[in-house]
């Protein structure tokens, strides 16, 4: 089966666990990068503000288009309960492209159904999601949950 991992990361705790991802499961992988800069404290409140009006910003060019694959990894932090606007920016750009998809987010604590919810409304039924807390990523606590989620 020929995978992709899709991520955004802003504090490279998602980039950490796309990566032990698509490791496990020798896929290719895309960081998604938003050509509205969210680094710093300003960049940390706009990014909340775009979550919760899920505004759609432009990305830099993609290496991998999503309908060349059987299953793409798509994975995000959680911004203010929602995923953060640039992958939904991408799911958006890329309605109607996927095959089957699996969600993964990471978050200092909440936030993740309503966010998976989120996701699932610009693409389709994740086959698996997979929830990891800040902790869970840095300590590598959550190696039991990776597993069973590429699976």
């Amino acid at each position: 089966m020929k995978s992709l991992v899709v991520y955004y990361s802003r504090s490279n705790i998602t980039k950490k666990l796309a990566e032990n991802i698509a490791n496990k499961i020798n896929a290719d992988i895309e960081e998604v990068i938003p050509k509205v800069n969210y680094q710093g404290k300003i960049g940390y409140a706009r990014g909340g503000k775009d979550a919760i009006t899920e505004k759609i910003v432009e990305l830099e060019a993609l290496k991998y288009d999503p309908q060349d694959y059987d299953l793409v990894y798509i994975g995000a932090p959680v911004w203010a309960s929602k995923a953060a606007n640039p992958i939904i920016s991408y799911l958006k750009q890329n309605e109607g492209k996927f095959s089957e998809v699996k969600f993964f987010m990471t978050a200092g604590s909440s936030g993740f159904e309503s966010s998976f919810k989120q996701m699932e409304k610009y693409s389709k039924k994740p086959l698996k999601t997979l929830a990891l807390t800040t902790k869970e990523v840095k300590k590598d606590l959550g190696e039991d949950k990776i597993n069973s989620f590429i699976e």
